[in-house]
């Protein structure tokens, strides 16, 4: 059944290529298409590796009274800003915010890297690091004093790592934190099993979208992400939250990546928020696995709820189909 889905993958993605325009290789990167699916957003990225995702990166954008706080969007592993938030960021600057992405992670060292668009490969904490630096500039250019983040898979510890590590949150003085949400789409906020690394790369290089990474290196972000490995061990230690975070914490039960999904569920500690939500929880009908989770539209009404807990919201709950 997988091989059957991941062939029919491969077809639809080599269809979608074939009616999507590509940038010249020397045009300077823009921003692409809104997309309601996986295949079609990594079809287009794969021709397009540098777009961002519609809707972000506007640095002329500043905050409202009504939407105060920028949004910024951080992929998962081997993917990018475009084929993770080719659904979510246009929803998002159409409701008002100041949204940011970016491609981060970039390691050509090993095999699994030297795909076009394959980002987040690196070793993590030098990714939370960059992820910090970028938001700290989006915080200087909208004249902000907090962001709200939205990580993707790894995205997700990538986050939480600028919040322990780099300064996105101060534990002696929440007051002064440069975060106030933070929401996760299926993140390895506990590590993963390699079983669910091998899965994703098997799934991405089927759909041409990374090298071939039998018996080779899959890079330092999927070790990183491994149950008990030093990144995984260090975050957590101490608690799973940082004082003043409010989180939301988005999972499908039908993750074959990060897993069990379970554990990415967080723990809130002294002056945090935790919400773990399932969202096949009262909508059993959304499919969405590791890969479509970014393009279900009840994760993108869960996370403008969580940017906004103050507005009231439907939570809407509409056919998801799985990649895999």
């Amino acid at each position: 059944m997988r091989r059957t889905a991941l062939i029919l993958c491969t077809i639809l993605l080599a269809a979608a290529a074939a009616f999507l325009p590509a940038a010249s290789a020397s045009a300077a990167p823009g921003n692409g298409p809104v997309q309601d699916s996986f295949v079609t957003a990594a079809a287009y990225g794969l021709l397009n590796p540098d777009v961002a995702p519609s809707g972000s990166n506007d640095w002329t954008c500043r905050p409202t009274a009504a939407h105060p706080r920028p949004v910024v969007l951080v992929h998962g592993t081997w993917a990018n800003q475009y084929n993770s938030w080719a659904f979510l960021a246009p929803r998002l600057k159409a409701a008002g915010y100041c949204v940011f992405s970016l491609n981060y992670g970039r390691d050509t060292s090993t095999p699994v890297g030297s795909g076009p668009g394959v980002d987040a490969t690196g070793p993590i904490m030098d990714s939370a690091r960059e992820v910090g630096a970028f938001t700290e500039r989006v915080r200087a250019a909208t004249g902000a004093a907090k962001v709200d983040l939205v990580g993707y898979s790894q995205g997700g510890i990538v986050v939480r790592g600028y919040l322990k590590f780099f300064g996105g949150a101060n534990a002696a003085d929440p007051a002064a934190n440069h975060v106030q949400n933070v929401v996760t789409y299926a993140a390895t906020n506990h590590g993963t099993t390699m079983d669910g690394m091998t899965t994703l790369a098997s799934a991405l290089h089927t759909l041409g979208l990374v090298t071939d990474v039998v018996g080779a290196s899959a890079g330092a972000a999927a070790t990183d992400q491994v149950v008990g490995s030093d990144y995984v061990t260090a975050l957590n230690a101490g608690g799973d939250t940082m004082p003043g975070i409010d989180y939301t914490i988005l999972t499908t039960k039908y993750d074959e990546v990060s897993t069990p999904y379970r554990a990415s569920f967080l723990t809130a500690g002294p002056g945090a928020t935790v919400k773990n939500i399932v969202i096949q929880d009262g909508c059993a009908i959304d499919g969405s696995e590791h890969l479509a989770i970014p393009f279900s539209l009840r994760a993108a009404d869960y996370t403008l709820k969580a940017l906004d807990p103050g507005t009231p919201r439907t939570i809407r709950c509409a056919p998801e189909l799985p990649v895999l």
